[in-house]
């Protein structure tokens, strides 16, 4: 695996304008997106240039824009107000541990090669967790948007005071957000390729505060630190370790999530394919670096990388180019940004959650799956009122019970157990239909298919009930592509209970990791080497000829049982 992420000059001029155009998206954003959280809008500039710089170096996306993004920020927001809230004095500084030891499990996750695994999730879960997080957003600015500051206690904080909010509005700076929300709403499309909504929205509606507000009227973002971030040295609370680590691990995952979704954005226009497990490794040194200088986590961000990809970009060389111009923001413009009215950032933000909620399948969701639409809304009450944690783990509980419900009854039908050949659909040869037809019943063929995954299980346990009057059991796995454990433990309580009733068993297969999966149980053990064949007639001529034969030998002790009777009355006769 290369250390650094595909960087190249053969498209230096596409990779400029992409970079240069992902940097003008992405100020406005980091802004806004730093005054929602409360770490400040230095802390969303810091880390937009540190986790982009070190993901675009790292990273196994060459394409990926990496910055705040609206998901990440709603969990810090919320890791922010938990730890502040503890331990007012080091809370702050343990949010940004808690942004390390976040980057620290993303490295962790792409070390074990984990990076196939995390965008498993289903549809369903994603959607109502983003959704929820889009509508938390939204809730958080409405304080802002009225000219007030956001009320203490998240969701329900904003929620209860609804009407001191209302009450007091702030006319100008609630003016001044309509503003920006009809920018970024009604922008014509062809002047959005040329000029970002974000962007036009903060210098427009700047300008129009400086001109016709004063300053005393107007909340603004004041005075940025100009110059390099100072090193935010890790912070430790024995009574909050565990919280720290459950909020690493949330916002650890969170990252993976939007990072690899996006770069399948990516891979998709590019036409390329990503290195997941570098690209998780490449995002965790980026918010590992964020952290220790005190700035907000990130992730992939959609909206960057897609214009910068339209823009020209090819390479990782983008995401360089776009940190060095957001440094010489901080380094020499920080000042150009001290007029910015928070109400304009307010308004940005929550366009963003707008955005984020999935409009597409919330619309049609109860048409597409009830259930589906029933596990979306509720991780979406769950999100937005009680707990991320809670909302992801139970979505992720319940549809994988439904998953589990649905693929049982889809996997009936790969479990055939045939007593009557005329009574199922099991394409027979002729003459196994005819030896089936002479057993009368006392032969069953257990017939699998497919992938024999837990959920067929049940499927191989219900057909158990069929077993018990047949003196011989055929099971045919021949067209079983996998076995799995569970599967194989219901087939091996099938076998067992034949055995034990010594009755005989044949197994038709010529599938290797089927007879793995049966041996490591044991079960081969317990039948006979010539009863494991790989052709269902010639099992099925084989218990008829010896069949036959046990009947054969009935007759002729019958025979041999009435010609001794026979003798032994004519001899009594003859002595009489």
């Amino acid at each position: 695996m290369q250390v650094f992420n595909e960087i190249s000059l053969k498209h230096k001029r596409g990779d400029i304008f992409g970079g240069v155009t992902a940097a003008v998206i992405a100020l406005p954003m980091a802004l806004a997106f730093g005054v929602a959280s409360g770490a400040g809008a230095e802390a969303g500039l810091y880390g937009a240039i540190l986790v982009g710089l070190f993901a675009a170096l790292f990273g196994g996306s060459p394409t990926l824009i990496s910055e705040p993004t609206g998901p990440m920020t709603v969990v810090f927001t919320a890791v922010i107000a938990k730890l502040i809230a503890s331990d007012p004095v080091n809370g702050m500084a343990m949010a940004f541990t808690v942004v390390i030891m976040a980057g620290m499990f993303q490295i962790l996750f792409g070390v074990m090669r984990l990076g196939k695994y995390v965008t498993l999730m289903p549809y369903t879960v994603v959607s109502g967790f983003m959704s929820g997080i889009g509508i938390i957003l939204i809730i958080l600015q409405i304080g802002p948007l009225l000219g007030q500051p956001a009320p203490d206690g998240g969701v329900i904080g904003v929620i209860e005071n609804l009407p001191s909010l209302f009450s007091g509005v702030q006319a100008n700076e609630t003016i001044l957000a309509l503003i920006t929300l009809a920018i970024l709403f009604f922008i014509p499309s062809k002047f959005k390729q040329y000029l970002p909504p974000p962007l036009v929205a903060l210098v427009a509606c700047t300008l129009i505060s400086v001109i016709f507000f004063s300053s005393s009227d107007i909340r603004r973002i004041g005075e940025i630190p100009t110059g390099l971030p100072d090193l935010q040295l890790p912070v430790f609370n024995s009574e909050q370790w565990g919280i720290m680590l459950v909020d690493a691990i949330v916002l650890g995952m969170l990252g993976c999530i939007d990072a690899l979704l996006t770069s399948v954005i990516a891979d998709s226009i590019t036409r390329k394919r990503h290195n997941s497990d570098k690209e998780l490794i490449g995002q965790g040194i980026g918010n590992i670096m964020s952290g220790l200088f005190g700035g907000l986590p990130g992730a992939g961000a959609t909206m960057g990388t897609v214009v910068s990809i339209q823009a020209g970009a090819r390479t990782a060389l983008s995401g360089l180019v776009r940190a060095g111009i957001l440094l010489i923001v901080i380094l020499w413009a920080a000042g150009l940004t001290s007029v910015i009215p928070l109400a304009v950032l307010a308004g940005i933000a929550l366009k963003v959650g707008i955005d984020i909620i999935d409009w597409g399948f919330l619309k049609r969701a109860h048409l597409i799956s009830g259930k589906g639409a029933l596990i979306t809304y509720g991780v979406i009450l769950l999100t937005v009122f009680v707990d991320l944690i809670a909302a992801v783990g139970i979505g992720l509980f319940v549809a994988n019970v439904m998953t589990i419900t649905r693929l049982s009854e889809l996997q009936e039908g790969n479990v055939i157990a045939v007593t009557d050949p005329d009574k199922t659909d099991l394409d027979l040869l002729e003459r196994e239909k005819e030896i089936l037809r002479e057993s009368k019943g006392k032969v069953i063929l257990l017939y699998l298919r497919g992938t024999m995954i837990f959920g067929s299980s049940r499927a191989i346990t219900r057909k158990n009930s069929q077993i018990g009057g047949c003196h011989t059991l055929v099971v045919d796995i021949t067209d079983v592509k996998h076995l799995g454990v569970s599967a194989g433990l219901s087939l091996e309580e099938s076998i067992l209970e034949m055995v034990n009733a010594g009755r005989s068993v044949y197994i038709v297969t010529t599938k290797e990791q089927a007879l793995q999966r049966l041996g490591k149980l044991e079960v081969l053990k317990k039948i006979p080497e010539e009863n494991i064949v790989v052709n269902r007639l010639e099992v099925l001529e084989r218990i008829r000829d010896k069949e036959q034969n046990r009947l054969s030998e009935v007759l002729k002790k019958n025979m041999q049982f009435i010609d001794n009777n026979k003798f032994n009355l004519i001899s009594k006769g003859e002595s009489s």
